[in-house]
């Protein structure tokens, strides 16, 4: 009889580059939140007896970290029984590698998200747009309106913090109340359906400048999603400020399975800084799911239709996303003049409640329908934390 062979052999010892670069997973770039070798810093390690060299990219070459990474570099290293002399060579990494380096700890940052108060089975769609002035807040308003006459119920978060309009065109007033500590959506029934708003609007005068920065912008989004009541929602609607800035950033790691609706006009200026807008969607890892070209064609009453922005705008950069065209909104004065009254077109009759009822179809049955709950793994994590909760045996 041969020898019994063993069926799971011993793994060979690590070499001791490996036993290097293990160690070196303890040292954490504390502005970035994971080792420097998940994050490709650590470029090589060669080793000669008992010397050990270790080549270390930063980020920028004036990198304020720099002492800090290569003093716990050079700690780590050294506690190895082996090592006799350690020398580290700094190099600044080449724009590849930067982009890379950026991309793992978007990644990082996106796996580490805080829990919210939006429910996992809710669909969020971040209403988004490169500039200003291209109608983002009126096209939000009405999609939720859209959305509700469908028979849904819809949340609307105005994270345009700094020029908040949703209360103002939903004709929405009154302040937030609080429930267990936790601010109360203002609602409002639409037929069948129901909108859920929180806005700034609601917390301050529509006349007061709001002069609030990075963090403290990012703080105030961050309560209207984890220090809310929003209750069983289908969709949430953000709108979200103009341009790519510590909004839109502090949402991709908050919420990071939002989509994004991107807001363009006709003209190739708008579509341009809406591609910024997506690039910086896809750089946060969150889908871009489609392009609403709004102020397209205006027909006069005599029945002649111009291109005063000029035309196919949305077209081409749906396109240029390789996203699809959900509709094109008309330039009509009807538009306006009902966000000033407070009272959404899409609740309305006429070509422009038709307009919005075709984009809430859209969205509502090709571009984000609602998931099926009954047997998603988000509805099953909820049913097994609530059975762990009660003390019950977790559902099979």
């Amino acid at each position: 009889m041969s020898p019994r062979s063993d069926a799971n052999p011993p793994s060979s010892p690590p070499t001791r580059e490996e036993e290097v670069r293990q160690s070196l997973r303890a040292v954490i770039d504390p502005e970035l939140g994971d080792t420097i070798v998940d994050l490709g810093m650590v470029r090589s390690i060669s080793v000669a007896g008992g010397r050990v060299v270790v080549d270390v990219a930063l980020t920028i070459a004036a990198c304020p970290l720099r002492s800090q990474i290569e003093r716990d570099v050079r700690g780590q290293v050294e506690a190895l029984d082996w090592v006799e002399t350690v020398e580290i060579r700094i190099a600044t990494m080449d724009a590849e590698e930067r982009a890379a380096v950026m991309a793992r700890a978007r990644w990082k940052a996106r796996e580490d998200a805080p829990e919210t108060a939006v429910p996992t089975t809710a669909r969020v769609l971040a209403i988004a747009s490169g500039k200003g002035g291209v109608g983002k807040s009126s096209v939000t308003v009405n999609l939720a309106v859209a959305l509700a006459q469908r028979g849904l119920t819809v949340g609307v978060l105005d994270a345009d913090i700094w020029g908040f309009s949703v209360p103002r065109l939903l004709g929405m007033e009154g302040g937030v109340e609080a429930r267990l500590g936790k601010m109360v959506p203002l609602e409002k029934r639409i037929g069948t359906g129901l909108v859920r708003v929180l806005s700034m609007g609601f917390l301050a005068d529509e006349d007061q400048a709001i002069m609030w920065r990075g963090l403290v912008l990012n703080r105030a989004v961050q309560q209207f999603l984890q220090d809310a009541h929003w209750g069983d929602l289908d969709y949430l609607l953000i709108d979200l400020p103009p341009g790519t800035g510590d909004v839109q950033m502090g949402l991709a790691r908050m919420l990071p399975r939002t989509e994004m609706l991107l807001v363009t006009t006709p003209p190739l200026a708008a579509q341009k800084v809406a591609a910024r807008a997506a690039d910086m969607a896809r750089k946060g890892y969150l889908r871009v799911a489609g392009v609403i070209e709004n102020m397209s064609d205006f027909t006069c009453e005599h029945g002649t239709t111009y291109a005063l922005f000029g035309s196919g705008g949305g077209t081409r950069l749906a396109h240029g996303l390789g996203v699809p065209l959900i509709g094109s909104i008309p330039l009509h004065p009807d538009l306006a003049a009902a966000g000033d009254a407070g009272t959404p077109v899409a609740g309305g009759q006429g070509e422009l409640a038709a307009v919005f009822a075709e984009l809430a179809r859209v969205v509502a049955e090709e571009v984000a329908p609602l998931l099926e709950t009954s047997s998603c793994s988000a509805r099953l994590i909820e049913r097994v934390k609530a059975a762990v909760a009660s003390g019950d045996t977790p559902p099979d």
